[in-house]
């Protein structure tokens, strides 16, 4: 195998989507949190947008099938629970992938206060309408929430920050 560089790793990490949000990379999501390279080895260290999220699963046999693909010999994925992901590590291109793939970004960054309860405006990612309602604080994954636009009268998800 050739010499390996750090940057090149995370070149190849930026096409492992999450199976969740196809639009976003695990770069955009911003759960890797080291590359460590050893000859043909590298160890990925990766952070779980929340704690027990079944994404992180199948996030690290992608991260794994793309590095051994590559020619590592050996790919080790480990799991760094603290400190606690959040929405601010999300990329800027990230969140604007979600705003087109027709889910609502974060709207603020996680050190505002206000945890997991969403009592900011949300805007339609569709029409950009700001007259929209919570439906259920609660979405498809647990890290979104649902909600409808006055406005166009489209249902979309928020990704909640936290």
């Amino acid at each position: 195998m050739q010499q390996v560089t750090k940057e090149q790793v995370y070149e190849w990490l930026s096409a492992v989507t999450d199976p969740e949000v196809p639009v976003l990379t695990v770069l955009d999501l911003g759960i890797v949190r080291n590359v460590a390279l050893n000859g043909d080895e590298v160890t990925v260290t990766i952070t779980p947008t929340y704690s027990g999220c079944p994404a992180m699963d199948v996030i690290g046999m992608s991260i794994r099938m793309a590095l051994l693909s590559r020619g590592f010999k050996k790919v080790t994925i480990e799991m760094q629970l603290s400190p606690a992901w959040t929405t601010d590590w999300m990329s800027e291109e990230g969140k604007q992938k979600l705003k087109e793939y027709g889910i609502a970004p974060p709207v603020r960054t996680s050190s505002s206060g206000l945890g997991l309860f969403e009592d900011d405006v949300v805007a339609c990612p569709r029409c950009g309408s700001e007259d929209t309602e919570l439906v259920s604080r609660f979405g498809p994954t647990s890290c979104k929430s649902l909600y409808k636009c006055n406005n166009c009268k489209e249902p979309f998800e928020h990704f909640k920050c936290h």
